[in-house]
């Protein structure tokens, strides 16, 4: 297969790169990297597709959201948190589903975290928003398309990162194996948690 993987050079892009390249055509974007790619410029992701045809999957492991104090934060700050990661994966999503081969995969990032954080009622919103998405999206998909998302907690790596105890992590390379698993698999509309 030929896939495309956005946030190819963050951690988990790293992790899902490598998990994919031994056996598929795999083709890395990133802000910043020779492919261009950016959640929150819906037109940087009609040039991408424009100049990467053939695709018979989209991964997209660039989504983060900001933590922020829900009683002080700014109206801004809430719609760039809901831009980027909510609105930013639906609109790489409806560009997929008009270019992607038929049969093809869509690959999300939403996040979980298994008891209420403090700074976490954006992140929360926005990872609602995008499992509803999802799983209605996956009845609405033409020509075979899937669509699923991969819902991780805190990676080992990013807790290493910020001085943070590693322990309640889950390994950027097993969060990885959910990523090809939705992929190579046959699941429509769900909401793996690696």
């Amino acid at each position: 297969m030929k896939i495309l993987v956005i946030g190819a050079t963050g951690t988990v892009g790293r992790a899902v790169v490598s998990a994919l390249e031994a056996s598929h055509d795999v083709v890395k974007a990133s802000r910043g990297g020779p492919v261009k790619a950016d959640l929150e410029d819906p037109s940087s992701l009609d040039a991408l597709f424009d100049d990467v045809p053939d695709l018979d999957a989209v991964v997209c492991c660039a989504a983060s959201g900001p933590l922020v104090d829900l009683a002080s934060a700014e109206d801004g700050e809430i719609a760039a948190g809901v831009q980027g990661k909510l609105l930013g994966q639906v609109a790489l999503a409806r560009r997929a589903a008009r270019r992607l081969r038929d049969g093809g995969s869509i690959t999300l990032t939403g996040g979980t975290f298994s008891t209420p954080l403090a700074g976490g009622s954006l992140g929360a919103l926005i990872n609602a928003g995008l499992e509803g998405f999802v799983r209605n999206a996956a009845a609405e998909l033409p020509r075979g398309l899937r669509i699923n998302l991969i819902s991780p907690g805190w990676i080992t790596e990013t807790l290493e990162s910020l001085g943070m105890d590693p322990a309640g992590g889950t390994p950027a390379s097993e969060v990885a194996r959910a990523y090809a698993e939705a992929v190579e698999g046959d699941a429509q509309g769900r909401t793996m948690h690696p």
